[in-house]
C-alpha cells in the first residue's frame, strides 16, 4: 500500500532502555516440540468378560468392534460375541486367535482335531530336525519332495524342539492363498497334536503383522518365497526369523521342495552358513559377495550379482553348497525323494468368507428342500437337477480360492493341472481369472475323441506339455497325458517342471478320481494332488470319503460302489441311481 514500508527480515526498532535505534533480526519461532503419541492401552476385560480378537475382512461391517492399529486387528470386549460378530470369530492357531490368547488370562479351549497318525518318514524326519536343533544349529532345510510329508515332519519337530529349548511359541509362515494354506496347517497342528504350545499360522503376504512378535520356533513353508533380499517381505522375515541378529533367535525350519535354482537364492540359509564357517553373521549379510569370496562361480554384472553361464560349474557349486548343510554331524538338511508309487491325494479345506458362507448355506438349504420334494414324488430327474445345481453353485463360490492357489503354485515354478466337472461355473471363471492375471492357460473340455475336438485337445495339451501354458484346466478323466518329461510327437520332450494337481470339486467316483490323477502321476513321474472343499460343509465329508477310498482301495469297482453309497447318503441322494452321482 502507498506510504507503507514493506516489512523485511531486518528492521529498526526503538530500544526501550536507551532510546536509540538499532538493527535487529526477526527470528523464526522454533517448531513446537512434538510430543510422542501415547501408546494405546491394551484392551482390558472386566469380570466375566473376555477380549475377543476378530478376523474381519477388509471393509466388512463389524458393528461394535474396534479397530486397533497397534494390534492390526479388530477387538470386542464382552462375555459372548454378539450374533453380528460371530462370523468373524477366528479358528484356533490363527494370528487373531494368537493375539486373543495374549490379551486374556486364560486361552480359549481348542477342540480336538481329527487325529493324524505320523508316517514313518515323518517321524524319522522330525528326529533329524531335532538333532540339528540339539547341536545348536540355527536353520534346518527340510527339502523333501512333495508328498513325503513335510507338514507333519515340521509339526512333530517343532514340538520336540520347544521341549528341548524350553520355548512354547511357534510361528508357521504358509504360502498363499490364505483360504487354503492356513486351514491346511491349522488342521495338521490339531491332528498331530499341538503339544500344549502356542501356535500362530500366517502367510508370507501377512508377515508384517507378526514382525514385532517373538517366537521360539519358526516354520517357513515354501521358504523360497524369501529368495530376494530387496523386498519388504525379506525385511519382515529378518525380524521374525532373527536372520539379522546373533543372539536370542528362534530355531528355523525352512521347508521347501524347490529351495533354489542357484545359491544366490538362498539368503534365508545365510545364518547357518555363517555358523558352519564359524564366522560373524554380518560377514554373510551379502550372500553373493561371500559366495564369490569362497570361490563360487558368481560375478557382479550390470544389474547386480549373477550366476555364470557354465552349467557344469553351477551344478558343482550347488553340490558344494548342499555339502555345507549335509556333511556335518548332525546334518542341517534332509532331502528324501518321493518314491514312485500310489499318488498322494490330500484334502485342502477352503475357509469361506462370511459372504461366501452365507451363499453356500443358502444353496445348501435350497438343495435340501428340493431334494426332499423330489424324493417324496420319486422324481429322479428333478433330484438329479437339484444335485447338479448345488454342485455348480458350490464350485463357483470357491472359484477365486482355486485361482489364488494356482497363482501361488505357478509363482513357485510348478505346472498346475486343475480338474473340474463343470465348464460354465468352474472351468470358464477359473480360466478367465487366470488369463486376466497374465497366466497362460490351456483348456481341455469335452472328450478326447476324433475330428475337430481331437485336434483342439491335442493343441491345448501340447501348450501345457511344452510349458507355454503353465496351467491346464480340464474336464476329461482319461486319454490325455500331462506328466513331466513325456516323449512328445516328433521326438520332443515335455517340460520337466514339477506337476501338481487340484480337484476343484471332490469327485464322487473313486475310479474317475484315480483316472484323473493318472494324467500327471504316471510313467515314473510323481505328481501330488489336492482335493479342494469348503471347510465345515458337506463337501468336506464327501472329500474325506474320496481321499480315504483312494488311499485304501485304489480303483477297484467294489470300493467305488461303497464310496458312492456313502456319498449318496451324505447328500440324501441314496434313492437315485449311481449314474446321478457320476454322470
Amino acid at each position: 500500500m502507498p506510504g507503507r514500508r514493506r516489512r523485511t527480515a531486518r528492521s529498526t526498532s526503538q530500544s526501550r532502555s536507551t532510546g536509540t535505534t538499532r538493527a535487529t533480526t526477526t527470528r523464526r519461532k522454533a517448531p513446537a516440540r512434538r510430543t510422542a503419541e501415547p501408546v494405546p492401552e491394551r484392551p482390558v476385560a472386566g469380570p466375566g468378560e473376555r477380549v475377543w480378537v476378530l478376523a474381519v475382512p477388509f471393509r466388512a461391517p463389524a458393528p461394535g468392534a474396534q479397530w486397533r492399529a497397534d494390534l492390526q486387528a479388530h477387538v470386542w470386549v464382552g462375555r459372548e460375541l454378539p450374533p453380528e460378530l460371530t462370523a468373524y470369530d477366528p479358528p484356533p492357531y490363527t494370528f487373531e486367535r494368537y493375539l486373543e490368547d495374549e490379551l486374556n488370562d486364560t486361552p480359549r479351549r481348542v477342540p480336538p482335531g481329527r487325529p493324524l497318525v505320523p508316517r514313518e518318514d515323518q517321524a524319522t524326519g522330525a528326529e533329524a530336525v531335532v538333532a540339528s536343533a540339539a547341536a545348536g544349529h540355527r536353520v534346518f532345510l527340510l527339502g523333501d519332495d512333495p508328498g513325503v510329508g513335510k507338514t507333519g515332519t515340521a509339526v512333530l519337530a517343532a514340538r520336540e524342539v520347544c521341549e528341548l529349548r524350553g520355548g512354547d511359541r511357534v510361528l508357521v509362515v504358509a504360502d498363499r492363498p490364505a483360504a487354503i494354506t492356513i486351514p491346511h496347517w491349522t488342521r495338521s497342528i490339531a491332528g498331530f497334536g499341538d503339544g500344549g504350545l502356542r501356535w500362530c499360522v500366517t502367510t508370507w503376504d501377512r508377515l508384517a503383522k507378526v514382525s514385532r512378535l517373538r517366537f521360539d520356533v519358526v516354520i517357513a513353508d515354501e521358504a523360497h518365497m524369501v529368495r530376494h533380499t530387496t523386498t519388504q517381505r525379506w525385511k519382515h522375515w529378518k525380524a521374525v526369523s532373527g536372520a539379522g541378529r546373533a543372539k536370542d533367535v528362534p530355531f528355523v525350519v525352512a521347508a521347501t521342495a524347490t529351495p533354489a535354482h542357484t545359491p544366490l537364492e538362498l539368503p534365508y540359509l545365510a545364518p547357518q552358513f555363517a555358523q558352519r564357517h564359524d564366522e560373524p553373521l554380518r560377514a554373510w549379510a551379502d550372500l553373493p559377495a561371500k559366495l564369490a569370496e569362497h570361490g563360487f562361480h558368481v560375478e557382479r554384472g550390470r544389474y547386480g550379482w549373477a550366476w555364470t553361464e557354465d552349467a557344469d560349474a553351477r551344478r558343482a557349486d550347488l553340490a558344494r553348497l548342499q555339502d555345507w548343510l549335509a556333511a556335518g554331524e548332525p546334518p542341517a538338511t534332509l532331502h528324501r525323494p518321493a518314491p514312485w508309487g500310489p499318488v498322494s491325494v490330500t484334502g485342502t479345506p477352503v475357509a469361506l468368507t462370511p459372504a461366501e458362507r452365507c451363499a453356500y448355506e443358502s444353496g445348501w438349504q435350497e438343495f435340501r428342500a428340493e431334494m426332499q420334494l423330489a424324493r417324496r414324488a420319486r422324481q429322479a430327474a428333478r433330484g438329479r437337477a437339484a444335485l447338479l445345481r448345488f454342485r455348480q453353485k458350490a464350485g463357483l463360490i470357491r472359484a477365486q480360492a482355486t485361482v489364488d492357489w494356482v497363482k501361488a503354485q505357478v509363482e513357485a515354478e510348478r505346472q498346475v493341472a486343475v480338474s473340474v466337472e463343470f465348464v460354465e461355473t468352474a472351468a470358464d471363471p477359473i480360466r478367465e481369472a487366470l488369463l486376466d492375471s497374465g497366466i497362460a492357460v490351456a483348456g481341455i473340455y469335452g472328450s478326447a475323441g476324433s475330428g475337430r475336438d481331437r485336434f483342439d485337445v491335442e493343441a491345448e495339451r501340447l501348450r501345457f506339455q511344452t510349458g507355454k501354458a503353465p496351467v491346464c484346466v480340464f474336464t476329461v478323466t482319461a486319454s490325455i497325458s500331462l506328466h513331466a518329461g513325456e516323449l512328445l510327437p516328433g521326438g520332443r520332450t515335455a517340460s520337466t517342471t514339477p506337476r501338481v494337481g487340484l480337484f476343484h470339486q471332490p469327485r464322487f467316483s473313486g475310479i474317475q478320481a484315480r483316472q484323473v490323477t493318472g494324467r500327471t502321476h504316471r510313467d515314473g513321474q510323481v505328481s501330488p494332488w489336492r482335493v479342494a472343499f469348503a471347510a465345515d460343509t458337506v463337501e468336506e465329508q464327501v472329500a474325506r470319503v474320496m481321499v480315504e477310498r483312494l488311499a485304501v482301495s485304489g480303483s477297484t469297482a467294489g470300493a467305488d460302489t461303497s464310496a458312492l453309497q456313502e456319498i449318496a447318503e451324505l447328500l440324501d441322494a441314496d434313492w437315485l441311481p449311481p449314474a446321478a452321482l457320476t454322470g
